[in-house]
Formats: structure tokens, sequence, C-alpha cells
């Protein structure tokens, strides 16, 4: 489709005219990778490239959460869009595609969630108490799920608590493998299941390996956590993502401004595995926030309690 990126800069590359409006956009978003400061003729120079993109299907094209070149697709988003990103942190647009337009597969979780239900053995014995559990039960007989969470786990597991031996990118990119692949039948079920004591409440927020890729050992500023989501393209479309679909509002039931809890949940997964990854703050309650602290933040202190606020006191998460 058009409104995939990946064509859409095909389709300019061919024209002569968007070519040249389109190489233009990329030194100037390569400017601002590099915190180059563009002068004024500059700065008027890449807006009217944007402009001059007009009608191009560049301007309103998406990437999917699910395919194969989304790095690519999102670095030609946010080449079009760089003036957007501009400074603040509000990023208004989202890259990807409203989630009720991708393709959703069908999956098997009821089958194997009854066939779970239908052992009599011992090992299943805390699946009644602890959904936790039932729901890793049941994503054990998923083969793409069992193995996509294996994977993980050992790779985050592997030197957690000891920051030298953790290897905590490689640790976010097997999250976001899991959570990108595995259908959400089978993520939301593990990540969101509902707990009534500490022991299921523990294994809900061990379930991205904190100790690897969540926590470090000091609490860093989270203006220094959003600034290393921001020069991240996944991890800045992602937020994009978040913010646009987790706005909280008070007069809506859910909480939200979109009337979609359920996208905001989708949203919150595609934190998972980024520079902002959020958990869960105790075992004992669904409060969710950043590992990051407010302390020392001087006159930005006002723009820091607003990025720790999205995730701590966010009514429509």
């Amino acid at each position: 489709p058009s409104s995939d990126c990946v064509v859409a800069e095909q389709l300019c590359l061919s024209d002569s005219t968007c070519n040249a409006t389109y190489r233009t956009l990329e030194n100037c978003a390569l400017a601002k990778t590099r915190l180059l400061s563009l002068d004024h003729d500059s700065r008027i120079r890449c807006l009217n490239a944007e402009l001059d993109l007009g009608n191009s299907s560049l301007l309103h094209c998406k990437c999917h959460r699910r395919m194969k070149r989304q790095e690519h697709c999102l670095r030609i988003f946010w080449t079009v869009h760089s003036s957007m990103a501009d400074g603040y942190f509000n990023l208004e647009t989202s890259p990807y595609e409203n989630p009720a337009n991708e393709e959703h597969w069908k999956t098997d979780y009821n089958k194997l969630a009854a066939l779970v239900s239908g052992k009599n053995c011992s090992q299943l014995a805390g699946d009644a108490t602890n959904p936790c559990l039932k729901a890793t039960h049941v994503c054990n007989l998923s083969k793409k799920c069992f193995r996509l969470r294996t994977d993980y786990a050992s790779i985050c597991t592997k030197g957690a608590g000891s920051e030298d031996v953790c290897d905590r990118r490689k640790c976010h990119r097997g999250l976001r493998n899991f959570f990108e692949k595995v259908p959400e039948d089978f993520t939301k079920r593990i990540l969101f299941c509902p707990c009534k004591d500490e022991f299921c409440g523990e294994r809900r927020r061990k379930t991205i390996v904190p100790d690897c890729s969540f926590q470090y050992n000091t609490k860093p500023n989270c203006l220094w956590l959003l600034d290393s989501c921001l020069e991240d393209h996944i991890c800045k479309s992602r937020l994009a993502d978040f913010q646009q679909n987790c706005q909280p509002i008070d007069m809506s039931p859910d909480g939200c401004s979109l009337h979609n809890h359920a996208a905001c949940l989708q949203a919150y997964m595609g934190m998972i595995g980024t520079p902002m990854t959020p958990n869960y703050v105790s075992n004992s309650s669904v409060e969710v926030s950043l590992w990051c602290t407010c302390e020392n933040s001087g006159n930005q202190k006002e723009k820091c309690d607003q990025v720790l606020g999205m995730f701590e006191s966010n009514k429509c998460l």
C-alpha cells in the first residue's frame, strides 16, 4: 500500500523533483541527529522542503508494528517529519498505522488455554490462583511464544544485576522481538495478568527481567532517559505512539481521549525494550513507572515531572 513509507520513498526517489526535496530533508534530519543547530536560512529551507512535499504520499505514509523493515520505515517517517520533533517531546503524531487497520492474526490461544485447564498435573496446580503462571503455561504450548520468551529470558538473565555483564541492548532487542512477533493474545495476558497476591505480582513484575531491562545501579534523571529515547528511531516512534494512544482525559469513561484503552495497552507494550522501558513498581500494585528520578532537574523540573507523569499518574493507562 502507498501508505507504507518504504513504498512511498521508492515512488518519491523515481521522481526528480520529489527526489531533490527528499534529499534536502535527509540533510535536515541528519543535522538534527548530530545536534547541529541550524542557522535561520537552513531552518527555512528545511520547512520549505516539508511544504514542497505537498501531496506526495510520503507526507501521509505510516509504518506497521510488525513489518520487516521497520527501522528503515521509521527513519523515512522522521526524515519527512523532522521539524515535528523540534525541541519539545510532544511528538503529536504516531508513525504507526492505526491498530484497527492492521491485519489481525488468528491465534490458537483459547484452544491452548483449554488444554492447560484440562491438565491435572501438579506442575499446573498454581494456575487457578495465579493467572500469570497460567498465561506462562499457555505460552509454553505455543512454539513461537515459548521460543521467543526463552530467547529473551536467557539473554536478559545472563549477568542480570551486575551491570558490566548484562547486555541491556541485546536484552531490549529480545524483549521487542517477543512483544512484536508473538500474538497479543499471549503477550497481553502475560504482562497484564490480574493478581490477588504478591506471588503472582512478583511474577508479573519480573516478566521483563527488570534487573537487566529496567533498573540501573542508580536512577538517572528522566530527561536523560528522554534524550536517549529521542536519539533512537524505534524509541522515539514508540513514544509518539504512546503519547497519541494514552492521552488521558477526565471526561472519558475509560480515561482515554481516543476512547481506546486497548490501543493504549498496545502502545505501552511497544515501550518495552526501548531506553524508556516502563515496569510495575512493586509486587502488590498495578502502578507502573520509569526507572528515573526528577531530583536535581533545576529549572526543567516541570518538563521532567511531565515525562514521569505519562506513566505514573496516567488515567488512561
